[in-house]
């Protein structure tokens, strides 16, 4: 994740270089920058817009006031919305306003607070009530939304008090999940109205909310520079001759060398993707037949990234649906994962 911090004042300057400081030596999977609007000859609004467009999360340190006029114009959905956080100068308060569950808002302020010392300031009900919430539940099992304005009538029964009935596709339940309780499992598919399907069917339900599975991993190799355009265009060829949507990417996967490289981060920014990085003696174990290169082997320290990396994103029981394919200094492999939910939390 990127944190772009904005402030305005002095105080606020101090703020925003402590937080940078204290989340540098915390953590690496925060990389955080501080903008400073006079050097970049920019207004606020125009600043935020580059931020949402590059999807990144925004903490804002000052009035609350500012960032709603600055972030109103950009705004798309609660599913594509960058995570956005107001704090005060003083560093007294952290105030997820955008994106709270889905972008990831909450569990940045909670994790920002605990950094400096600041109170979060939650509001979603679901959390202020410890009810059970639809949307992070999909979020933790890689599945996709398909009608979002379920969300909100899914919620609106958790807060009721009332019960929710799911129904999950023939044993992609994982059995030793513990389901909450006010949740109900029902035989699957539906024969009368429920409140989620969760399916890789194409089927119609009567269902307030659909949910699909996102069941690929896409494994990557690329030399040192590539941009993000020449890796989506041969990503999308890719995903266009399996007749696979980018919805149903849950991660875009790697070698540890390459955590921190610009094109592949830009492009998962952008389509709100994870990256996953494993180092080339975790490649290397993992067990399977591969296209392997003695010269890659002598380079990165494993004979293979591409296909070992969408095996290893997968878990136990992907299997490649899609071998190593190289174009223009990049290589791709696509793995299926199996997949099954679960209601535990991580």
């Amino acid at each position: 994740m990127k944190l772009s911090i904005i402030c305005f004042t002095q105080n606020g300057r101090q703020l925003a270089t402590k937080i940078a400081k204290t989340l540098h030596e915390k953590t690496e999977e925060i990389d955080v920058s501080v903008s400073e609007l006079e050097r970049q000859n920019m207004s606020v609004g125009e600043w935020a817009k580059a931020q949402m467009e590059a999807k990144n999360a925004l903490l804002f340190i000052g009035a609350c006031g500012i960032a709603v006029r600055a972030i109103a114009p950009h705004l798309m959905d609660k599913l594509h919305d960058s995570p956005v956080l107001v704090m005060d100068e003083k560093g007294i308060y952290v105030i997820p306003i955008l994106s709270g569950h889905m972008g990831g808002a909450n569990a940045l302020a909670r994790y920002l607070a605990e950094a400096i010392g600041a109170t979060p300031v939650i509001t979603t009900a679901t959390d202020l009530n410890n009810k059970f919430a639809v949307d992070l539940f999909a979020k933790r099992n890689h599945l996709f939304i398909v009608n979002k304005e379920g969300i909100a009538k899914v919620s609106a029964k958790a807060l009721a008090g009332e019960v929710i009935l799911f129904s999950i596709e023939q044993e992609r339940f994982a059995k030793e999940s513990h389901v909450p309780s006010g949740i109900q499992i029902v035989p699957y598919p539906p024969t009368h109205p429920v409140d989620v399907v969760v399916t890789s069917e194409e089927r119609t339900f009567d269902a307030a909310l659909l949910l699909k599975p996102k069941e690929y991993a896409i494994g990557m190799g690329c030399r040192k520079g590539k941009n993000a355009s020449d890796i989506e265009q041969f990503i999308l060829r890719k995903l266009d001759a399996l007749q696979i949507a980018s919805t149903q990417i849950f991660a875009l996967s790697s070698i540890s060398q390459k955590k921190k490289e610009p094109g592949i981060l830009e492009w998962c920014q952008k389509r709100n993707i994870p990256f996953l990085t494993y180092t080339a003696e975790t490649l290397q174990d993992v067990a399977g037949s591969f296209h392997t290169s003695s010269f890659v082997k002598d380079t990165v320290g494993v004979d293979n990234v591409c296909e070992r990396a969408a095996i290893k994103a997968c878990g136990n029981g992907g299997r490649l649906i899609a071998a190593k394919d190289a174009e223009n200094g990049i290589t791709i492999a696509i793995a299926k994962r199996e997949w099954k939910v679960t209601f535990d939390e991580e």
